[in-house]
């Protein structure tokens, strides 16, 4: 296997830990207006990620270096055709690192109240549009023989695209209410969990539309496999929910997103980014990548940092995993 594959499969693994552990983040973000009856519970669903949020956020920072150090053309072509929806992606997180910071800093309930509709709303925006990204991704937009986007912001808002951005949405928000099962007592672990099933029913629907979508247009036997464990997966993860098992429940949606992800970058490969004009004017593992020796200094340093990243993440998780309610909520309205 040449080094820029392996860079291929790297990056996937990359959005992969991003999708999964931020998948939750912005699932919890937006339960804070579906499942919190008040400002106690809002504030426990915003305790269960507080010490985790902006570490589960380096995902994403260390995926977009990945891509623009291993694959600069793909990240050029990428950033500048999705210019807007990646900018209101990092004005939302941007907003909403500020918001889990300010809503605290003063008593006023209106203050606390703004700061609050603004973790939702940061949470909702991202779910949805990175689905449509990848789906228009997987699916191929117009780029040029120059390896330029030539479409509009119009072209990016396609049925599959909306479908996949759909899906990120249930899927994330579904995960979130397993993780607040996962880490509440109470009455509100009950009510997430009566959630959490009904979304991951309105979830699987979804899911299966997509997925089968993406096996009809460009899937392979590979694909097919991954399609069947997220499928399989997520079935599980409603079960298990659904019989007050959240760990497992957890552990499945986590393998859903993970196969869900890894089907979209198998059928993608050997192409980083499609082009729905011509074929031979796609972007792929070879004609978009850095040069060897930029590749082999990128994976040294991958292989000394990486481990000690997963070691202190799993410390904190580790040390801030056991569960909490209303009841371990000060009174002071801070």
């Amino acid at each position: 296997m040449e080094l820029h594959d392996i860079w291929f499969v790297l990056i996937a693994v990359l959005w992969i830990g991003y999708f999964f552990l931020e998948g939750f983040d912005f699932g919890i973000g937006v339960l804070t207006k579906l499942l919190a009856r008040d400002r106690a519970e809002k504030r426990v669903l915003i305790n269960t990620i507080g010490p985790v949020w902006d570490g589960n956020e380096v995902w994403l920072l260390t995926a977009g270096g990945a891509t623009f150090a291993a694959f600069p053309d793909w990240y050029a072509t990428l950033f500048s055709g999705f210019y807007l929806p990646l900018l209101l992606i990092l004005l939302c997180l941007i907003v909403r690192g500020v918001a889990f910071e300010y809503r605290a800093k003063r008593p006023e309930p209106q203050w606390q109240n703004n700061w609050e509709q603004a973790i939702f709303w940061t949470s909702l925006i991202p779910a949805v549009l990175w689905g449509v990204a990848f789906g228009n991704i997987v699916r191929g937009v117009k780029i040029d023989a120059s390896k330029e986007y030539v479409g509009t912001l119009f072209d990016l808002l396609n049925p599959y695209a909306l479908l996949g951005g759909l899906v990120t949405l249930t899927l994330f928000t579904f995960h979130g209410a397993v993780f607040a099962a996962l880490k509440t007592v109470g009455d509100i672990r009950e009510r997430a969990r009566k959630l959490a099933f009904a979304l991951g029913l309105v979830t699987a629907v979804l899911a299966l539309s997509f997925l089968t979508w993406t096996q009809a247009s460009r899937g392979d036997g590979s694909s097919l496999i991954a399609m069947g464990i997220a499928v399989a997966a997520l079935v599980g993860a409603v079960g298990a929910i659904k019989a007050g098992r959240e760990g497992w429940s957890f552990a499945l949606s986590g393998v859903t997103i993970a196969a869900a992800v890894a089907m979209l970058f198998l059928t993608l490969f050997p192409d980083v980014m499609p082009s729905s004009l011509d074929p031979a004017w796609s972007l792929t593992v070879t004609n978009a990548a850095s040069s060897p020796y930029t590749l082999k200094i990128m994976t040294w340093c991958a292989a000394i940092a990486t481990p000690l990243v997963l070691l202190y993440q799993g410390w904190t998780y580790w040390v801030f995993r056991k569960r909490i309610g209303t009841q371990h909520i000060a009174a002071d309205p801070h």
